[in-house]
């Protein structure tokens, strides 16, 4: 129920930036000296653990991104790929890691709706198209784990990823010690309502992958980069078989807004309730993790501002004392010596501003947030200007680490 590093325990305060890669990129739309410059601030912050996508797909979905690490061909986008292989370098230069997120459930990286697309004869929902309304989505894109075809060409990618030699270094991602973990996909469900005619597959699938990772790397930790039971038809059922031998360690995420259990107009009178519910999902986990014997990272957690602002300018009250109140629930448990090991906020957005007044991304953007494409821009990410919020994260960088 702990990482350990070493020969001693490994307790992180990570952060999410997914667009690690694309800032590495020897390319117009990438920013090494930018890159950097994030890397030495998230140090100086005492975060040591990226939480980074490693794959993408060429969709017709309209949130997705642009560029992709890949199209429906196996000519993958070397770019790309070289921007992971430096960022990989810049994470080892500065004693950090990195959580290698491969596949993703949601539109905005392409991931398993892109797959489906390709391999169904172009068929695909949107995940807000109001022709479709939510479960439509969800429910679509769990077929994935069941077409063998879709599977067999995420494997292809599985396999290229995960075995890759670093064109900067010339050395094996197997045996790089700037890598912690590899995930199957940002959020993997297996749908909502039609959820348990596809529970087989998804649980199928899982354990398929993960061998298939350590069949390539036996050096690396393997997780599903799950949601935790909210993910999982809200069945702590679903989550065990979720979490066979072959899944190293567990993972939550938490959405106070995204799962109604606050009020962004009345976020302070909110606060109790939201933190009440967040509280008892971690209690969950924490039982959860300790039956099963893995560690626990509370993986994502985002906050809005004040006011629902998307504004860097806008105020972070509210935010702050989430912050506060999830980082100490980490803590805490580390401290009784229980399997909550880790936290990573989502997401860190730097320097990187939006680039439109509406807030919206818009295909050929370079100024990468750690909002996603089909989020507003500013959405939960922290900008280098927070710095109230930067204070907490220290805060509790530094009492991680005086953890034994």
């Amino acid at each position: 129920m702990r990482f350990e590093l070493g020969g001693g325990p490994y307790r992180y305060m990570g952060t999410n930036m997914w667009y690690g890669a694309y800032l590495g990129a020897d390319t117009d739309y990438g920013n090494r000296d930018r890159l950097r410059r994030e890397l030495d601030r998230l140090g100086e912050l005492g975060v040591d653990n990226v939480r980074v996508m490693c794959g993408s797909e060429a969709s017709p979905l309209k949130g997705a991104v642009t560029p992709t690490f890949r199209d429906r061909s196996t000519r993958f986008n070397k770019p790309l790929l070289g921007g992971l292989d430096y960022l990989l370098v810049e994470l080892r230069r500065r004693d950090m890691r990195a959580v290698m997120c491969i596949n993703n459930f949601w539109e905005w990286s392409g991931g398993m709706q892109a797959y489906l697309y390709w391999a169904n004869g172009g068929h695909y929902v949107d995940e807000n198209d109001p022709a479709a309304p939510w479960p439509a989505y969800s429910d679509f894109t769990a077929q994935f784990y069941a077409n063998t075809r879709a599977v067999a060409m995420a494997d292809d990618y599985v396999r290229a990823i995960v075995g890759r030699i670093n064109s900067i270094t010339g050395a094996r991602y197997v045996e790089d010690p700037a890598i912690m973990a590899w995930q199957l996909a940002n959020e993997p469900r297996p749908g909502e309502t039609a959820a348990k005619g596809y529970l087989p597959a998804y649980a199928a699938w899982i354990r398929s992958t993960a061998r298939l990772i350590k069949s390539i790397d036996p050096h690396h930790l393997v997780s599903t980069g799950g949601e935790g039971v909210i993910g999982c038809l809200g069945s702590e059922g679903c989550l065990t078989l979720a979490t066979p031998p072959e899944i190293d360690y567990m993972s939550i995420h938490i959405w106070p807004k995204n799962f109604g259990w606050i009020n962004v107009k009345d976020l302070a009178g909110s606060r109790a309730a939201g933190q009440a519910k967040s509280r008892s999902y971690i209690d969950q986990h924490i039982k959860l993790a300790t039956k099963l014997g893995r560690p626990l990272v509370l993986e994502e957690f985002g906050y809005p501002r004040d006011g629902g602002s998307y504004d860097p300018a806008a105020t972070t009250i509210e935010r702050d004392a989430y912050y506060r109140f999830a980082m100490d629930a980490v803590v805490e448990d580390a401290m009784r010596g229980g399997p909550l090991a880790a936290v990573s906020f989502w997401a860190w957005n730097g320097e990187g501003r939006a680039q439109h007044s509406d807030y919206v991304f818009h295909a050929g953007d370079t100024n990468w947030l750690g909002d996603p494409s089909h989020e507003p821009q500013g959405y939960y990410g922290v900008f280098d200007t927070d710095r109230s919020t930067q204070a907490v994260i220290r805060e509790y960088a530094t009492a991680l680490r005086r953890i034994g």
